[in-house]
Formats: structure tokens, sequence, C-alpha cells
């Protein structure tokens, strides 16, 4: 199975350089919303129509939506919509039609319910102010020069690295990966590329499990006992921001109502603290993929846990430690780098108590205060930190899972809602339900594995 890795580099653009990229990107643009200027007209003309009366078979003809026919359209006609269209690299035009080829197929499908999850918008027109400059190469010379200090993009000549580029020249010269593509990104005021295809992976310790139990106080916890520090990047970062965000406030910003233009000291201080949030954003993403790279590498099986992490955010004392933390972020991640690596991830069921649960007897406290950091059995006497508690059931749960089809085996689960009469101790037996079904997915189907915890 190919598997597509994205590696970041910062780049040091000089002026000249910069302008070309950003005139790469207004060209994405400018197809992108000349092709939905008539996808939409397309789409208004046959609404109007109908009101009329005019037959099906009498109304103006569909507009395609792929990328093929849209592409089409836009050879015809730019010459008359972008006389300029020489100057710049074909697939800078082709990353604004991709994008809104995709963008239409993402609302159809959410619209006639193929597409799962939240409803998709209509693609929406880009702004030159609002809309983060972007653009994809897909073809022509790209490469990494042999002095690993320089990589080469179509149009664009040799851009210069912030670091060096060895790390993925070595991949490449080992044949372990090859450049599928080139993505040039301004994040936090910073130029980024490039994406590569890799090679398959096997954990270095394929029999290992471990259970991962997320947290504010300790990032990860595992049941090796090992405690992973939360750095909280975004609240030692929170004063320096603050600073940055009253400076801002101070200067002349845009006020659409009158059409009036920020001011160039406003365009400064708020570059300033987009980079300032940028760098938070930069030092969680470290090293979260520092975490979960390092699980995935190691451990044959990984058990999280499925956390309602907008329901959480409901606590407005905690919502910002929260978000800060990324377990979403750490999910994610894992969710395809055990795919990489050849290892398992399993995904424990929403209402499993693994923190209510005794690791060494099984029984289930029907209450577990939040301030309680450490479990205490009733019926057995354990005490243990309740996070490393967590962990350990959720380690456990990997023995219920059963990839090789053999039957089914010894389970421990728990009610929707633990229940109220105290300590409650039980054993099921796994079997089928709407929700959560525990088994095997096919290769095309979901990365990681649930386990069924509810009882029936």
């Amino acid at each position: 199975m190919k598997t597509i890795q994205a590696y970041r580099f910062a780049l040091d653009l000089s002026p000249g350089q910069e302008r070309a990229v950003l005139a790469h990107a207004g060209a994405a643009r400018v197809a992108h919303n000349w092709a939905l200027a008539r996808v939409k007209a397309v789409m208004d003309q046959r609404a109007a129509e109908r009101t009329y009366g005019v037959p099906e078979d009498l109304l103006t003809p569909r507009m395609s939506w792929t990328l093929p026919a849209l592409r089409k359209t836009w050879n015809a006609a730019k010459e008359q919509v972008a006389p300029w269209w020489r100057e710049c690299s074909k697939e800078a035009f082709n990353t604004g039609l991709d994008a809104l080829a995709r963008g239409l197929r993402n609302w159809a499908d959410s619209r006639s319910g193929k597409r799962a999850g939240r409803p998709v918008g209509f693609p929406r027109f880009k702004s030159r102010r609002r809309t983060t400059a972007s653009v994809r190469f897909t073809t022509g010379t790209i490469r990494v020069e042999p002095g690993r200090k320089h990589v080469v993009l179509p149009r664009l000549g040799r851009l210069k690295p912030h670091e060096s580029a060895r790390k993925l020249a070595r991949r490449l010269e080992a044949g372990t990966a090859r450049i599928m593509s080139a993505t040039v990104r301004r994040d936090g005021g910073r130029w980024h590329v490039v994406e590569v295809e890799r090679c398959e992976r096997t954990p270095a310790r394929p029999d290992s499990v471990v259970g991962v139990d997320v947290g504010i106080t300790h990032l990860a916890v595992l049941s090796t006992g090992e405690l992973v520090d939360n750095p909280r990047h975004l609240t030692v970062a929170q004063a320096w921001l603050r600073t940055l965000s009253r400076t801002l406030s101070r200067k002349q910003g845009p006020d659409r109502r009158i059409g009036r233009r920020p001011s160039k000291r406003w365009e400064r201080a708020a570059a300033r603290l987009g980079r300032a949030h940028a760098r938070v954003a930069n030092l969680r993403r470290d090293g979260i993929h520092k975490l979960t790279t390092r699980l995935a590498r190691e451990h044959g099986t990984i058990v999280v846990e499925d956390l309602n992490v907008t329901g959480m955010l409901a606590n407005r004392r905690l919502a910002r430690h929260i978000t800060d933390a990324g377990f979403a972020e750490i999910r994610r991640q894992l969710t395809y780098k055990t795919q990489w690596n050849g290892a398992r991830l399993i995904i424990a069921d929403r209402w499993y108590p693994s923190s209510k649960t005794c690791s060494d007897c099984g029984a289930a406290k029907a209450k577990l205060a939040l301030s309680e950091r450490q479990y205490h059995c009733q019926a057995c006497g354990l005490i243990m930190n309740r996070d490393r508690n967590a962990a350990l059931n959720l380690a456990a749960l990997a023995a219920e899972f059963d990839p090789a089809g053999s039957g089914p085996v010894a389970a421990r689960g728990a009610d929707r809602k633990t229940r109220v009469r105290g300590q409650m101790a039980m054993k099921r037996e796994p079997g089928t339900a709407s929700a959560g079904q525990t088994g095997t997915v096919p290769p095309q189907g979901r990365t990681a594995d649930r386990v069924l915890t509810r009882a029936h």
C-alpha cells in the first residue's frame, strides 16, 4: 500500500523568489475564483429556468465539476481571463482548479449522504488577504540538489531551505522514498515544502502492547509507567501573546464597512502576532510528532480512548488547556503512523470507564471526581495513580481483540453510564452491536480497530 509522507522544510526565500511564489499562489486563486463563478452562473441559470417552467431537457447544459473538465474549460478561456498566464507554471492554475473540484465533490457527496461527518458547505471565493497562499507542483523538475542545501522546483528554480535536506536526500538515495509532489505554502510568515512517497516499516517490538491515557497534568501516561510531561506551550507564551494583541489593537486596522485599509504598522503588528502563534503551534506539533513516532515505531499494538473532545471543551476552566494539549492531534497522528509502521491502533469505546475500573480486580466505581488523582479500590485495596490505572486498563483491552478471527475471548466492559449503586465487577463475552463493532477492518476502511466495551 502506498503511503504519502510530507517533509516540511522552512524556506529562506529572496525578495524576488517570494514575489514569484506569491504570483503563483495568486494565479491559483484567480483560476479557482473564475471557475467557481462559471459553475455558480450555470447553476443559477438552471435554477432560474426551472422557475420559468422550462423542461429539464431544454435547460442550460450542465457544467462538469471534474478536474479534467475544469482544466479544459480554463484552457479555452485563459487568454481572455488571464493574458499573463505564461508568466506562471501551469501547476499554479491546476492547484486552484483541483481545490475547487475537490470542494464541489465534497459538497455534493455531503448533500447526497455519501460523505460522513459534518455537512460540507458550498465552496467560497478566495480572498487575496485572507486566503493562505499555497501552490502545488506535481510535474516537472522536483529534486534535492546533491549539496542538500537547495531544492529545485519548476519555474521557481533553486530554493534554499532554512535547514539541511540531508534526511530526505538520504532516503531518496537509498530508494526508500520518491518525491511525488511539492507544495509551497506560507504559514506564520514562513514558506514550507515538500511531500514524498515512503516505504513500509515494522515496529521494533511487534508483540508489545501499550495503553496510552492522555491528559492535562501529563500529556500522556503509558501503561509501561512512563509519564510524558505536558509542556503547555500556549500557557507559557500567553503573556507575550497578550502583549502583542494589545499592541495590535492600538493600531488602525481594516474596516470593511467603510472600506478602510489597515495601516502598515497594523500589518507589521499582525505579522508579529501571527509568527508568535505559529511558533506555539510548531512547538506543540513537534512534541506530538516525536511522541507518536516513538510509540508507533516501538510498539506493535497501541490502545487509546475515543474521547469526546467537543464535550470536554464545554468546561470553560479546562478548554484552553485541552486545546493546548492537542488530544485529537495525538490520535490523528497515531492513526496514520501505526499504519506506516505496520503497527495496530485499537480505539476503546467512548463509554468504557478506564479511569473508574480497577486494573487489578476489575471492579468499577460509580463516581470518580476529577480531583481524585489517586485511584483507591475498595474491593482489593489497590492504590495507584489514576492515569496509570487507566492506561493499564486500556492495554488490557488488546487481549479482547482477536485479529486472527479464532473466536470470541473473555472481555471486560461497562454500561453506557456506570451504575450509581457503588462498586460493580462484571465479566461478559463480546458480541455484535450496532455501534463500536469488534473485528478487523478491510485495508480500504478505517485505519484503526475499535473494541466493543458496552454491556448488552
